[in-house]
């Protein structure tokens, strides 16, 4: 009865492993993103075989300005001016490459020289500066092909002053179009906007619809939809819509992010490059997020025009005061939520006794067995 029983729920979840349908993306990616966790030393190549057994196929990977460019070069389109340090960026660009896992870089922090010697913050002073970089980051890593123009520049913390307006002229806009002129295969997202306003930051809808008003180019628009309230689920608010999200823009009322986006830039594609929750004293059990983490992918490749999804971080900050969304502890232990992202499941509907479930393999390189 027990073999029975486990037979009929493989069959049904493997019944569903089946491409979304019209309304949803095709193209749905998931990945991960934790740049310290990646740093280049000895345990890089040992940490990539772990990229590998999740299955993460895609990784965002933030290249910063200020630590490559310290010093200003003479030639800044140029990859081989001596200004240029890539010794951190070369080794985790080129392992990720040797395990055919796709990068999808992000461009930030401005060097003192380029912002009129202010902190990594501070908005470039020239609309040129950051677009001649990202030429040279393009031809040392000709194989990149999906680019992301700063982060969280809706908040003061990310960007100063913190202008949709300037955001678009003087990084969105002229990056957009050396990256594309370099290899019209590029494709570049511009927003990377955190989910919800701050006293010293805007909230994501009104930095979209600054972004419009200037005229912003962009093949993508990117977000990062961070539950905001207590025990929130990605797979919608408890009891419809949520009471303190106005201007918020969270995976649990994605539809709102999917009708704004259309407004203001028609149907352009969607990439959430952050996404995750904390195990925390602030956030949920170690079971829940191995849970919410299932829902989210099936919230993300059952929306419409939602090419990407991000989970942060792979292993916990070391730091208790900071994030601990990790698949992995930082004493290294595994949690749940690793497991939920080889092989997420989760009940997809439910009508009467009838119960759909869907799920998705994430198979990295070689055979490996899945248990249900």
């Amino acid at each position: 009865m027990k073999l029975a029983m486990l037979a009929a729920l493989a069959a049904a979840a493997v019944t569903l492993l089946v491409p979304a349908t019209s309304s949803a993306s095709p193209y749905a990616r998931f990945g991960v993103q934790d740049d310290a966790y990646l740093s280049a030393g000895p345990t890089l190549q040992s940490r990539l075989d772990t990229l590998d057994r999740l299955g993460a196929h895609l990784v965002r990977y933030t290249v910063n300005w200020r630590q490559v460019a310290p010093k200003k070069p003479r030639r800044a389109v140029n990859p081989g001016d001596p200004a240029y340090n890539w010794s951190l960026v070369d080794p985790v660009l080129t392992g990720l490459r040797a395990r055919r896992i796709d990068v999808l870089v992000t461009l930030v922090g401005a060097p003192a020289w380029a912002n009129g010697g202010r902190g990594p913050n501070g908005l470039p002073t020239s609309k040129y500066s950051l677009s001649a970089f990202a030429l040279a980051v393009a031809k040392r890593y000709p194989w990149i092909r999906m680019w992301e123009i700063w982060n969280e520049p809706n908040l003061r913390k990310f960007l100063s002053p913190n202008s949709p307006k300037l955001y678009v002229q003087r990084l969105l806009n002229p990056t957009y179009a050396v990256l594309h002129g370099l290899r019209p295969g590029n494709r570049v997202a511009g927003g990377a906007t955190s989910p919800r306003p701050t006293p010293s930051g805007l909230s994501p809808v009104a930095f979209m619809r600054g972004m419009h008003q200037a005229r912003a180019r962009l093949d993508a628009y990117s977000h990062h939809p961070y539950p905001v309230t207590r025990g929130e689920r990605p797979s919608g608010f408890a009891h419809g819509a949520c009471r303190y999200c106005k201007g918020v823009l969270t995976l649990a009322n994605l539809p709102v992010l999917l009708r704004e986006v259309k407004q203001d830039f028609g149907a352009k594609r969607i990439w959430l490059t952050e996404y995750g929750y904390q195990t925390d004293s602030f956030g949920v059990s170690k079971k829940v997020q191995a849970q919410y983490l299932a829902e989210a992918a099936l919230r993300a490749k059952s929306a419409r025009y939602v090419d990407v999804l991000i989970h942060f971080v792979v292993r916990d900050e070391p730091q208790l005061s900071g994030w601990q969304s990790g698949l992995v502890t930082r004493s290294g232990v595994l949690k749940p939520s690793f497991n939920s992202f080889m092989l997420p499941i989760t009940q997809a509907g439910r009508r009467g006794l009838r119960t759909t479930i869907w799920g998705r393999v994430r198979p990295g390189s070689g055979r490996r067995p899945y248990r249900l």
